[in-house]
């Protein structure tokens, strides 16, 4: 499994420091709270959201700690005092954490995760556990949505090239995962956290060939057991699903299992999604 472990502590807004500052300036360093996390209202007027991203917040805290350049950055703000300088040096986690299990359906208002610690710490990780709760929830709930609408059929996230970066992509699919997406189109989501990454084709493949038809037999004659054909780089109706149905009936061998795809975009228009919906529901 590839290790995607990095230093995330300066990862906070810089208000987490500046209260912990005055905390430790005033002697309430150590006074022991509770913050709950929660969220008022479900997305898109849903009935339930979906909780993601426990693992990394773990991590996250495991893994807190300040280097020397960190605090040599903070010292030249000149606004933090020497001893708090000297007590983050030495920062280590030490409080507790109880939360909702990753895939649970959960309601607004309940607390989806507690921090139990001292002033400093429970304040400092504040930034991290929401970023990475709310994102991930968010993918997962979305993803939960999907797949009940499929009814039993499969559903792979294709994400990655629409996320807000590399690791909206690579989490997001993890969330879509937990949602109850079957596969991931993000190679290194795989490499990571074992969610399986899946490939069809693009309108580029289909292209490449003097014809639809070519394309879609070479790329049978090269996945012979598990071809996904796009049948919508020219015309849906009039020229991708024939040629899908006139490959499987006649030049297709009996183990070939072959699917078609449709990235439903502008050109797509609503009867032609419904004839597609049609025809995949007799199969």
């Amino acid at each position: 499994m590839k290790d995607l472990s990095r230093n995330l502590t300066m990862l906070c807004d810089f208000y987490e420091l500046t209260m912990g500052n005055g905390y430790f300036v005033k002697g309430m360093q150590d006074r022991i709270v509770y913050f709950d996390v929660f969220y008022r209202n479900n997305p898109d007027n849903g009935g339930f959201a979906v909780v993601a991203g426990l693992e990394q917040v773990v991590e996250y805290i495991n893994n807190l700690h300040f280097t020397d350049e960190d605090i040599a950055y903070l010292r030249s703000k000149n606004c933090f005092d020497e001893g708090f300088l000297k007590f983050l040096r030495d920062f280590h986690f030490e409080g507790d954490i109880w939360a909702i299990p990753e895939g649970t359906v959960v309601f607004p208002g309940e607390p989806l995760l507690t921090v139990r610690g001292r002033a400093v710490e429970a304040q400092f990780v504040e930034t991290y556990i929401l970023m990475m709760l709310n994102h991930q929830s968010l993918i997962a709930t979305k993803a939960a949505r999907l797949t009940r609408a499929a009814k039993g059929r499969a559903i792979s996230e294709f994400g990655s090239r629409r996320a807000q970066g590399a690791d909206a992509a690579i989490l997001g699919a993890r969330a879509a995962y937990i949602g109850g997406c079957n596969a991931t189109a993000c190679t290194v989501t795989d490499q990571a956290y074992g969610v399986p990454a899946t490939g069809t084709m693009a309108h580029s493949w289909v292209q490449m060939f003097d014809s639809e038809y070519e394309a879609f037999r070479a790329y049978c004659e090269v996945y012979p057991t598990n071809a996904t054909l796009l049948v919508d780089t020219y015309n849906v109706l009039e020229s991708g699903i024939c040629l899908y149905t006139h490959l499987r009936a006649h030049e297709t061998p009996e183990h070939l299992v072959c699917r078609l795809l449709l990235e439903k975009k502008k050109k797509t228009n609503h009867a032609q999604c419904i004839a597609l919906h049609r025809y995949v529901s007799q199969r």
